[in-house]
């Protein structure tokens, strides 16, 4: 199935040179001069290359046809990432290798679809966002202005966000799962 390169997402497979590729990053780019485009981030499933590559919003990429399975995410161990299948309900652990960056936004109980290429699982595919806890933040300034920017933020899962500067650590804040940013307070 062909979709254009401003239709894909974080996570998603796609062919490309005869090989299947994940998305990592996405990148919107809107020059001054000259049309947009995207900057993807891509990594090869079978050797574990990575790539840059730049579509123009004319430009079509093959999606991979992938099966996909809903599942739950239940705990981390020595192995990698253990899930349930909804279906049948059977444990399965995926290493942290197919995972990487989207490690930071799993907590206990996350429903996630798991996608499967070959009978193999090679990737997951998280919520558009989720909610998580804001382990440590520094202190709001005296005179600090909402308009500064926002502060860092440490969430319970080690992911490090910017947070607007009323936010205070163990509120539960919404992360976009694509961008790995606040999106607001839950």
């Amino acid at each position: 199935m062909k979709i254009s390169a401003f239709e894909t997402r974080i996570g998603e497979l796609l062919v490309l040179r005869d090989k299947l590729w994940r998305i990592l990053k996405k990148n919107h780019v809107k020059p001054g001069k000259g049309g947009a485009f995207v900057q993807l981030e891509l990594k090869c499933i079978s050797d574990g290359t990575k790539l840059n590559e730049r579509f123009r919003s004319e430009d079509r990429l093959e999606k991979a046809y992938v099966d996909t399975r809903p599942a739950q995410y239940l705990y981390r161990d020595g192995e990698g990432f253990v899930f349930m299948n909804l279906d049948n309900y059977e444990q399965q652990v995926l290493p942290e290798s197919l995972i990487e960056e989207q490690a930071d936004l799993l907590l206990p109980n996350t429903e996630v679809q798991i996608s499967v290429y070959d009978n193999q699982p090679i990737g997951l595919t998280l919520p558009a966002s989720v909610v998580l806890k804001v382990a440590e933040t520094q202190a709001v300034v005296k005179g600090q202005t909402a308009a500064s920017g926002g502060k860092p933020a440490v969430l319970e899962t080690g992911l490090k966000v910017t947070v607007p500067v009323f936010v205070e650590a163990g509120e539960s804040v919404r992360v976009n799962t694509e961008t790995g940013e606040y999106i607001e307070r839950a």
